[in-house]
């Protein structure tokens, strides 16, 4: 308790003077406390010294308790070393014993095999001499398992000399066993009637011997059954190729008349199937000298008849034996080649490059690389299918000039009877010639797949390509020739192209057919990519004639561009011939617009009606940035043009923006119709600034072009001028102050009035120069005198023309907008 608690103690037992009388007692009580504590603490230190001496005891007698175990532990393990000893030295000569025991009985047994084995060698001999074969074949089998237990013996003459003479035992059997094969086949086993049960029961002597005592047999069964083949085949008469039917006719007569008596064979040596393999390797190598020593190039017609007869029996072999994988459902795959047309395609996928799917099939082993392998079993890696069939495959060129040949004969005939029209009903509208095309080429596909679908199938695909480029040639070559124009001096056309209303429906089918055989080339490379052997379906690709179809396509759509170009070319001179500078009031729109108009409405709704939606907006495209340019240049073809005749040609130029903003609906396309139109504003707004600046005071024509038309050349401004009717000494300062970029004449006095226009965007485009900063903060004065038109902005023909105009002024068309807010 530290002082300032005391002191709170003390005062606190002794508030007052008159408390202090308890002083005493308490004085006492403490005392009688300190006392007893005194005590506690004694006790407690002689208790913790007794515990002290106790700790000690315990742990002497736990030490003690300790080496009296560590001794009985060493003396357990000494008498159990002796027990093991002891255990030991008596079980010594029973080991011995059992030793003993073993060797006998091991003795004995062999001496009881050995005697079996000595008897069972006598008594084969005797069957052997004898021609028992069943009984021999038993026999056989018990020496064989005799012989495995004396393996380890065999260094041991007594077993060396029974070996060796089991071994001349075989030998004699094999000897025999071949000797009476040899018969067979020779009309003995009609005149001995049992030499087909001997033989049979020769087959478990075989089977008991080697395996390759079996092969030996086989082999030289299958060659003396084809010894007869070869000497008839090869002959001068039937060493032919018409003769190859009588080939698979001889083999299948022979094993119908000798299945009764190949049944001695057991079922597991396969003898009509190995025979089969080696009458196919014998026939293939015949043909191969056949088509290899043919000077000439072989008839086509006999050729594909031997072809087609070599797979008929190969199919029969596969299917009889189950070698090879079975043949691909080509049906379907090729079938489907051309069905899209019916279906809603996205143009846009098709116009991409097709991407060809791999169909990776793992085809069986050669049988040049399995060797004997391929006359085990079955199926199990012999592939009967192009055994014999693929030894036509180099000489099968003459087939494919020939069906070239009738690819391009038939593409002829198609071309000129085509009448470039299509009938009542057609929905895809795509030329007829179009789609008989490919169904002669699908017929081609279906006849040489089932022939091969090798280097040959490859060399077809690539006729294919071929037939269908000269196709794309044929479609480019039947378009309007020539061109004019904006459009035709970029695509490097010469000539002018005048297209009739049938001309433009031509063209349009010309697009859809191209459109259609650019999407079924693909689909024909794919079908070929699945059905063609592995090894050359990367190779499949048509890309390069998809790619002459885009190109046809591209063309069309230009050609009817141009077509409908010319068509305006009246029109525009007639433009050209409207006496402008002597207009004396603003009308109705002028004549050369309704003209462009009528154009526009007697093609549209038909071109419409027969481009998809991609290739019409194509067309737009095209159209838009044609006719745009050319009318803005079709101004300064005009002769001199007043303020009225500006006023009623900037009314024309928005009619004629507003006829070319309807073409979607025209059409009856309007998806997509927004990039169009606002590309169409763009081009148009050009002409409507050009006007506007014709439109401008003198004062202010230089301000007025720089802020409308930013992107403008000098010999344009001094077009403008012309157009104006300022002489030449006019025109020279007016053209030195916009070098200079600055104003050329001081503003009027008491210029026209004009509410203050919107702020120009901060991205309106400036000239550069030394003036270019009075030039942009002078900006605001430029447009609002160029709203006000100059001198006669008040009168009654422009207010007229602001009326007509007002819809205008919602249209995003640049920083001229700010001229309709006047």
């Amino acid at each position: 308790m530290d002082k300032m608690s005391t002191l709170e103690y003390i005062n606190q037992m002794f508030p007052t003077e008159a408390s202090l009388s308890d002083v005493e007692p308490l004085m006492q009580k403490i005392q009688s406390e300190i006392r007893r504590v005194d005590a506690g603490i004694l006790a407690a230190v002689r208790q913790q010294s007794n515990s002290g001496t106790k700790a000690k005891e315990d742990l002497a007698a736990a030490t003690r308790a300790v080496e009296e175990l560590m001794y009985k532990i060493r003396e357990i393990k000494t008498k159990a070393e002796q027990s093991e000893t002891m255990v030991q030295e008596i079980c010594r000569d029973i080991k011995k014993l059992d030793f003993a025991k073993k060797h006998i009985t091991t003795t004995i047994t062999a001496l009881h095999r050995l005697t079996m084995l000595v008897s069972a060698v006598e008594q084969l001999q005797v069957l052997a001499s004898k021609r028992q074969y069943k009984e021999a074949a038993a026999q056989l089998e018990a020496v064989n398992q005799l012989c495995s237990h004396f393996e380890a013996y065999r260094d041991i003459p007594k077993i060396a000399e029974l070996r060796e003479r089991f071994k001349n035992i075989k030998q004699i059997l094999k000897s025999h066993v071949f000797s009476d094969f040899s018969s067979l086949g020779t009309g003995k086993e009609t005149e001995e009637t049992n030499l087909l049960q001997q033989l049979s029961d020769a087959c478990l002597v075989v089977d008991a011997l080697e395996p390759s005592v079996k092969e030996e047999l086989v082999n030289n069964f299958c060659s003396r059954e084809l010894t007869s083949y070869e000497q008839i085949f090869e002959g001068a008469e039937l060493a032919k190729l018409d003769k190859t039917e009588r080939r698979y006719a001889w083999i299948k007569r022979r094993m119908r008349t000798n299945e009764e008596i190949w049944r001695i064979f057991p079922t597991s040596w396969l003898v009509p199937y190995r025979l089969c393999i080696l009458f196919c390797k014998k026939t293939r190598k015949q043909l191969e000298g056949i088509l290899d020593d043919n000077k000439e190039k072989p008839d086509v017609a006999t050729l594909l008849l031997a072809l087609q007869r070599t797979l008929e029996f190969e199919d029969e072999l596969a299917e009889k034996f189950g070698g090879g994988a079975q043949s691909r459902d080509l049906g379907n795959d090729i079938e489907e080649i051309g069905r899209g047309q019916n279906n809603s395609q996205n143009v846009s996928d098709i116009r991409k490059k097709y991407e060809k799917k791999l169909a990776v099939h793992q085809e069986s082993e050669s049988e040049e690389k399995n060797g004997n392998k391929d006359l085990s079993v079955p199926g199990a890696g012999f592939n009967f299918r192009g055994i014999i069939s693929s030894c036509f495959e180099p000489h099968l060129t003459v087939y494919i000039e020939l069906e070239e040949k009738t690819l391009m004969e038939n593409l002829e005939k198609l071309v000129q009877e085509e009448t470039w029209d299509v009938e009542e009903g057609n929905q895809n509208n795509v030329l007829s010639s179009s789609m008989q095309l490919f169904l002669i080429i699908k017929r081609s596909l279906k006849r040489c797949s089932a022939l091969t679908k090798n280097q040959t199938l490859f060399n077809l695909f690539k006729v294919f390509q071929r037939v269908l480029k000269a196709y794309a040639t044929k479609l480019f070559a039947r378009l309007p020739k020539g061109g004019t124009g904006i459009v035709a001096a970029a695509t490097g056309t010469d000539g002018q192209i005048k297209t009739s209303d049938r001309d433009e429906k031509v063209i349009c089918y010309i697009v859809n057919s191209a459109e259609y055989c650019h999407k079924t080339s693909g689909e024909l490379a794919e079908s070929v990519s699945k059905i063609i052997d592995s090894q050359f379906a990367d190779r499949v690709d048509m890309s390069e004639a998809q790619d002459e179809f885009s190109a046809v396509i591209t063309k069309a759509l230009v050609t009817l561009v141009h077509g409908l170009e010319a068509k305006f070319d009246v029109e525009m001179a007639a433009m050209t011939r409207v006496p402008w500078g002597t207009l004396e009031s603003v009308g109705d729109q002028s004549g050369y617009v309704n003209g462009i108009n009528m154009i526009l409405t007697s093609s549209i709704p038909v071109l419409g009606s027969l481009l998809s939606t991609v290739y019409f907006q194509f067309f737009l495209d095209k159209l838009a940035s044609s006719l745009g340019p050319r009318f803005y240049a079709n101004i300064f073809k005009c002769k001199q043009i007043s303020e009225t005749g500006a006023q009623q040609m900037l009314l024309d130029t928005q009619a004629v923006k507003t006829i070319l903003l309807d073409i979607p609906s025209l059409g009856h396309q309007t998806s997509g119709a927004a990039g169009y139109s606002k590309f169409v504003s763009r081009e148009m707004s050009k002409a409507e600034a050009l006007l506007k600046v014709i439109l401008s005071p003198v004062d202010s024509v230089a301000d007025t072009y720089r802020a409308l038309l930013p992107e403008g050349t000098l010999m344009e401004f001094q077009r403008i001028l012309e157009l104006k009717g300022l002489k030449k000494a006019d025109q020279q300062s007016i053209l030195d102050d916009l070098n200079k970029g600055a104003p050329a004449i001081s503003q009027p006095s008491t210029p026209a009035p004009a509410p203050a226009p919107a702020p120009a965007p901060a991205t309106a485009p400036a000239l550069t120069g030394p003036a270019s900063v009075g030039l942009i903060a002078s900006r605001e004065d430029v447009l609002t005198r160029a709203a006000a038109l100059g001198r006669g902005a008040a009168t009654t023909g422009f207010k007229r023309f602001l009326a007509l105009t007002e819809a205008a002024k919602d249209r995003k068309d640049g920083p001229f907008r700010k001229l309709f807010n006047a």
